[in-house]
């Protein structure tokens, strides 16, 4: 299995519409993604990538086992 690497904030937006989340949409500080009864936080745009335990804590939080993640990369 590939090792998780960090990860540009579009980059993510996108894999998750791909496992079938929808959004971005405008919260109060921070966009949110949901999918079904689940609604998923987003980071804020910045210059640094997502980091690899951040990306692990959305996963998490997303429901999304580690193996789904990679297949779709």
């Amino acid at each position: 299995m590939p090792p998780i690497k960090p990860i540009k904030r579009r980059e993510l937006i996108k894999y998750l519409k791909m496992l079938g989340f929808e959004g971005p949409y405008s919260g109060g500080r921070h966009q949110f993604m949901q999918k079904n009864d689940l609604t998923l936080t987003i980071p804020n745009p910045h210059n640094d990538d997502i980091s690899k335990e951040f990306l692990l804590k959305i996963l998490k939080q997303a429901n999304i086992k580690l193996e789904t993640w990679l297949s779709i990369k």
